[in-house]
């Protein structure tokens, strides 16, 4: 396995930004909304719904945590919302040892 090295960290860094991604990801439901728009891409809100067996109102505060957290992106058009990785946050997050969970298959 590959080695990383250890950072020396100052008193000084902020890690907020990453108690919040990690605590959005501790959460089956929410790993599990992750997974599916890492395999098919931009969803419809409305498909996450029957893929999720949850209603409107869970699913959205599912994905509110996900958006406030910085690892899903959202567009608007018409009355329906689409999601998708937010792929430059979650490769950060990731390791080589996790990275298959939410990556593409060939990336």
């Amino acid at each position: 396995m590959k080695e990383f090295p250890i950072l020396e960290t100052k008193n000084t860094v902020d890690y907020a930004p990453y108690v919040q991604k990690f605590k959005a990801l501790a959460d089956e439901q929410r790993l599990q909304i992750m997974n599916i728009l890492t395999r098919r891409g931009k969803t419809c809100v409305c498909d996450l719904v029957d893929d999720m067996n949850l209603s409107q109102s869970k699913l959205s505060y599912h994905l509110k945590i996900l958006l406030k957290a910085d690892l899903i992106h959202k567009e608007t058009k018409g009355t329906w919302s689409y999601y998708w990785i937010k792929e430059e946050t979650v490769n950060a997050l990731l390791s080589e040892e996790l990275c298959c969970l939410f990556r593409p298959s060939g990336q």
